[in-house]
């Protein structure tokens, strides 16, 4: 155990048993420098890492309320809050792996595909060496660039946990094939999800008609829908959720909107009757041990927020997915 720290301008970050941690907040206050997520190192600032943040901001493909794009930086602001010891899993997630910010990747707005193209080459890189990457969004369209990556990567198809009140298996909107409703259909379309252990959890709200569901099936979709939280609870949706993922790399995808809107009302297509915030932490929690090689956070949009309520959300749930990464390292 080591108390050297690396100095910055303003911060000073520890480092234990190698590993650089956040800047402790008993030296220097919470709501101070600097702006990475969790007041983590940059990139630039540590040899090498077991997990790349990375923010995404691209809202291109939504198709009712824009706004993601400022996502990363609105959970940056609210991860400030986070402290380096999770009680909920006993393992202090940034002393167990060097996590990193590698700030936001810069894409073109006006192009969709030239976007889609540059996260996958991002992706590629970043995961090259082993890293986990953690994805701030932006819109749900990232996902389908990051599952290309993550083929290619693991040189064979992921299985997707989809956290989500919609179903983005969708074919078009107008007529275009790449939208933050399409990306598992188009992912499972060019064979890059396992079909036999993928999962859709807190679905809800209307649909455009019946077969959105046998089309998602097809798709190789299991569904958990928020009411069954209701009935069924949170240790029995973790069972069935490990169950079907077991044996082999999974992707998790987290649009903020699983939440009820009273926990998360700053996103673009909220959906009455959601899961809380309680019940997501939990469910991701009961991840631990699965062979997650990354996970986005999207839809987060600030300008429907009230408080952080959505960005205190988002920014938890991405302490508790690294919480989960940390025991493996």
């Amino acid at each position: 155990m080591s108390d050297n720290v690396i100095a910055g301008f303003d911060t000073q970050f520890p480092v234990i048993d190698g590993v650089v941690g956040q800047v402790d907040a008993a030296r220097f206050p919470r709501y101070g420098a600097p702006a990475t997520f969790a007041r983590l190192p940059r990139r630039d600032q540590v040899a090498d890492a077991d997990v790349h943040i990375l923010g995404i901001p691209f809202d291109t493909g939504v198709s009712y309320r824009p706004g993601a794009r400022f996502g990363p930086g609105h959970i940056r602001a609210s991860s400030k809050l986070l402290r380096p010891f999770n009680p909920a899993l006993g393992v202090a997630p940034f002393a167990r792996q060097q996590v990193v910010d590698c700030g936001d990747l810069s894409v073109n707005p006006f192009a969709i595909t030239e976007a889609i193209d540059t996260i996958s080459a991002a992706a590629r890189t970043l995961g090259a060496d082993g890293a986990t990457p953690l994805i701030l969004g932006g819109d749900h369209t990232v996902a389908l660039p990051m599952l290309r990556a993550l083929h290619d990567l693991h040189a064979k198809p992921v299985a997707v946990l989809h956290f989500d009140a919609h179903l983005d298996t969708w074919n078009s909107y107008f007529g275009a094939p790449y939208t933050h409703g399409t990306p598992f259909r188009r992912a499972s379309e060019e064979g890059l999800i396992d079909m036999e252990r993928s999962m859709h959890v807190g679905i809800r709200g209307p649909l455009y008609s019946a077969a959105d569901l046998d089309d998602d099936s097809a798709l190789g979709f299991a569904v958990v829908r928020a009411d069954d939280y209701e009935f069924d609870g949170v240790a029995s949706i973790v069972e069935r959720v490990r169950t079907r993922l077991a044996g082999g790399p999974v992707y998790v995808s987290i649009d903020i909107d699983v939440l009820d809107p009273a926990h998360a009302p700053g996103t673009g297509t909220p959906e009455a009757g959601g899961l809380t915030s309680r019940e997501l932490l939990n469910t991701l929690r009961g991840l631990r041990g699965l062979d997650i090689v990354g996970t986005d956070i999207v839809e987060v949009s600030p300008a429907y927020d009230h408080a952080e309520i959505t960005g205190i959300a988002a920014a938890h749930v991405a302490y508790e997915m690294l919480s989960i990464l940390g025991p493996r390292r």
